[in-house]
């Protein structure tokens, strides 16, 4: 039997209504909106096609050119210029993709078409947010090292879905030279380890600014807007009231603080002091919900703080998401369906100045945080 539906729409209009789920989608994310771009000029390098590999295969590769480390020569010592070429080093990485979806369905008959019409927006913008939600959780999750079976306050996930996405596996601890503690009592920043995080490891000023030096000394590269560099540093609402609390930092604003606005790193920036852009937001790790937190005894919280330099993770973004309407019971109930296909990788690369292989990227430091 043939049904009619006025309602439905057709495939031009799922296009668009495609098309406008992505706009929203990227709107409405925290880190794709202001941090996620083309070129090696972002935090986060958005990759939107596949290149051919050997084999004649498609794949989503980023590539990192590392900075050159050697002398180079002196006119007035003369000698042979050609064949002391330092070989410039890159190093391909593959990205993994997969696909998320979700669904809603209307409960009850359609009345008439402005109910349809009602229930494709709201599904449009319910929908929008959930992608842009669960792609800012998993960028987080990355960059921090923390497997996706955990949310980003450290309690477990009701279900292990994300996991199984094919980038999963991937997600990788900081490597040893981009993970740092601070410690609070000798104000130093020591060597990652959780299980020595104390009550005393208050994060201060003077931590942002042993964790930029620590940075650039370590060969992060470092964004650059305006003819300087800079480093964005992503905190909990918590660590930053520490943080405000330091007399050093008050005086550090009040001498030298300034806003950009030149650049989308500096959107929503708490304030930009010494080359750092201060990003707050509630989705940088925490122990705050985990049963097992940190230091002596599993009982200290604690957070785990993000310095990002230039592309300190990779995001594949292959295309709008599908959008797909469909009817049930005759049509008196709608349900849309969404998906979007993307993969996510914190890059590394062996380090010639630490003689091992790193985070490209990123520098995280696990401190101590009051609880919420």
């Amino acid at each position: 039997m043939s049904v009619t539906n006025f309602g439905a729409l057709n495939p031009d209009q799922i296009k668009i209504w495609s098309r406008d789920v992505l706009s929203q989608m990227r709107e409405k994310s925290y880190i794709l909106s202001k941090f996620a771009g083309k070129g090696d000029n972002f935090p986060i390098q958005l990759i939107t096609d596949l290149k051919k590999t050997v084999g004649g295969g498609l794949k989503c590769i980023m590539t990192l050119v590392a900075d050159l480390v050697e002398d180079g020569g002196v006119g007035s010592v003369g000698g042979k210029r050609e064949g002391t070429e330092e070989q410039m080093k890159s190093y391909q990485q593959e990205i993994m993709i997969d696909e998320i979806y979700h669904s809603v369905r209307n409960e009850g008959e359609l009345a008439d078409q402005n109910t349809v019409v009602d229930f494709r927006g709201e599904a449009k913008d319910k929908l929008s947010t959930w992608l842009a939600s669960r792609a800012d959780q998993l960028a987080f999750l990355t960059a921090s090292g923390i497997s996706y079976a955990y949310n980003l306050d450290g309690s477990a996930r009701a279900k292990d879905t994300l996991t199984k996405l094919n980038f999963a596996s991937y997600v990788s601890a900081p490597s040893a030279k981009r993970w740092r503690r601070w410690n609070g009592t000798a104000g130093t920043l020591d060597a990652g380890d959780t299980s020595v995080i104390s009550a005393t490891d208050i994060p201060t000023y003077k931590m942002l600014t042993k964790l930029k030096a620590y940075a650039k000394s370590h060969m992060v590269k470092p964004l650059h807007a305006g003819g300087k560099e800079y480093y964005v540093i992503f905190v909990t609402a918590n660590t930053l009231a520490m943080i405000k609390n330091d007399a050093d930092y008050k005086l550090a604003v009040i001498q030298g603080g300034v806003r950009g606005d030149e650049n989308p790193f500096f959107t929503g920036g708490t304030v930009t002091v010494d080359g750092l852009i201060i990003q707050e937001h509630s989705l940088v790790y925490n122990t705050n919900g985990a049963t097992t937190k940190w230091g002596v005894g599993n009982a200290i919280n604690g957070s785990r703080s993000i310095l990002m330099g230039a592309q300190a993770l990779g995001f594949s973004d292959l295309g709008a998401p599908k959008w797909v309407e469909k009817g049930f019971e005759y049509d008196s109930q709608q349900g849309i369906y969404t998906s979007k296909i993307f993969g996510l990788l914190k890059p590394k690369f062996y380090s010639n100045l630490d003689k091992s292989t790193e985070d490209f990227g990123l520098v995280v430091v696990d401190h101590y945080m009051d609880p919420y």
